[in-house]
């Protein structure tokens, strides 16, 4: 959902012509496209899951990073993606993205093993990394003034159904499929990818580099070092801990490093001078905690109903519906109402109604009710991500200066991954060790119809819920404080 502020190019939009003008539609097919490989594997992966599981005989420690190796190269180095199209040319880096993402996507469809499937989708993440800032950077660039709002409207619009799609074909693939048809998922990205390289190769008639332009190789490096430390001390699922001090630690050391090199770099990934705004700052706490939580459910909720109720995928599917809904609807409506009255009352509400969503939901999973009880959760996790995510970006873009938007733009995307990466390390801990406590005759997330398993599966997964609660709430009252800070500095 975050990829709506995706690009942290900050070239001034429209200020090269890369195609003629005719040509524009088809460029902009070329990034919706794009953009859907990415939309479509984030949202069909955590429901196949289960499936993968079973197929691959892999443990829930292997499903974690099935997810997080992926989100690890894309949140540690989408900010250097922005700025290698900055520096080697837009199109050229966009279009390498799409093919290393499609290769590495044919590698995850072959995969034999769990760990093989990891590796490809570190290297799917990386590809990632440098496609998705040039989706919307590409738009922004070829399209004029005048057009530009219409085009990216449209680019939005397509993302928010590919969003709701995802979940619903995979989710009709995998039911009604052999056990392999997971495998499909990563496949389909073949012809999406072919197709949008084919119309940039084709229509992009100029794309110029710019050597002076810096690159921050040390800060990627300790970035990727530090966050993957950071999720692999806190990956304590099926081993007996909840964190690793050994790894947490060097995970700590490259974060004081990475903060060191940043300040002293001539070309910072993450200028450290933003988070001297407190609007900022606090606008990316808000998205650290919002996005922890979203990304705690969707990721764990599937294997609590696929594997321990026994509900279809095709019916789990359902449970993302309402975010696509709900999103689409009230998006523009938030976004207009946080231009007038400003961001923080509308980022309150949000997660107020995201914190009262979660904690339904911890109520409602003990009745084992996916349509009477987990839906209208769901419901409420949908209306509160409505009212959330446009007015995070506005947040954020009236926070700096307009010299200063597409890095901002660029790191908060980068926060919303590094919390989608950190909500499925730490949660894994949770859900193992409240399943072991409740009495699980087996692992968290996998297929069984022993004795027991439903309810401590449902056990470990309140805990997921309450703690998601518990985020929003802080989030809540970050932006209430926010609110009363930016009261006081108008006066």
């Amino acid at each position: 959902m975050a990829e709506t502020s995706a690009s942290a190019s900050t070239e001034k939009p429209g200020s090269l012509e890369l195609c003629h003008p005719d040509a524009r539609k088809y460029l902009l097919v070329s990034a919706i496209l794009a953009s859907s490989l990415g939309f479509i594997d984030g949202s069909m992966v955590a429901i196949a899951l289960p499936g993968i599981r079973e197929s691959l005989d892999g443990n829930l420690v292997q499903a974690q990073w099935i997810s997080n190796a992926y989100m690890l190269t894309l949140s540690a180095l989408i900010l250097v993606g922005g700025a290698a199209g900055d520096r080697f040319g837009l199109a050229r880096i966009f279009g390498s993205g799409i093919m290393l993402f499609v290769f590495a996507s044919i590698a995850c469809a072959l995969a034999p093993t769990p760990d093989f499937l990891i590796i490809a989708r570190a290297v799917q993440g990386l590809g990632a990394a440098f496609m998705v800032p040039g989706s919307l950077a590409l738009i922004s660039r070829v399209y004029p003034d005048e057009e530009r709002g219409r085009a990216i409207g449209i680019w939005a619009a397509a993302a928010a159904v590919t969003s709701g799609l995802g979940p619903i074909i995979g989710g009709v693939a995998l039911t009604y499929g052999g056990p392999e048809t997971w495998r499909w998922i990563f496949g389909i990205n073949l012809p999406l990818g072919g197709i949008a390289l084919f119309l940039l190769l084709t229509k992009i008639e100029q794309d110029p580099a710019q050597p002076e332009r810096g690159i921050d190789f040390p800060g990627a490096v300790l970035a990727t070092l530090a966050l993957g430390m950071f999720a692999w001390a806190l990956t304590g699922a099926e081993t007996g801990r909840s964190f690793d001090t050994t790894y947490g630690l060097i995970g700590v050391v490259a974060f004081v490093a990475f903060l060191v090199v940043e300040a002293k770099s001539p070309h910072p990934m993450m200028p450290l001078g933003l988070f001297q705004n407190f609007g900022f700052s606090s606008a990316n706490v808000i998205s650290f905690c919002v996005y922890f939580a979203f990304s705690a459910i969707l990721f764990y909720l599937p294997m609590v109903t696929i594997g321990g109720w026994g509900v279809t995928e095709i019916e789990t599917s359902a449970a993302y519906a309402p975010l696509s809904v709900f999103i689409s609807l009230l998006s523009g409506k938030a976004g207009k109402l946080a231009d007038r009255y400003g961001a923080a009352p509308l980022l309150m509400s949000g997660s107020l109604v995201l914190a009262v969503g979660y904690a339904c939901l911890a109520v409602a999973i003990p009745t084992e009710n996916f349509w009477g009880a987990v839906m209208p959760a769901m419901t409420l996790q949908g209306i509160g991500m409505g009212l959330v995510v446009a007015p995070l970006s506005t947040a954020v873009m009236s926070s700096v200066g307009p010299n200063a938007t597409g890095t901002a733009s660029g790191i908060n995307n980068a926060v919303t991954r590094m919390a989608g990466l950190m909500a499925v390390a730490a949660m894994g801990s949770v859900v193992a060790i409240g399943y072991a406590q409740a009495g699980g005759p087996g692992s968290f997330g996998e297929f069984s119809d022993l004795p027991l398993h439903g309810y401590a599966s449902d056990q470990a997964f309140i805990n997921v819920a309450w703690s998601a609660s518990a985020l929003c709430l802080i989030a809540a009252l970050t932006a209430f404080i926010t609110g009363l800070w930016q009261k006081s500095a108008l006066h």
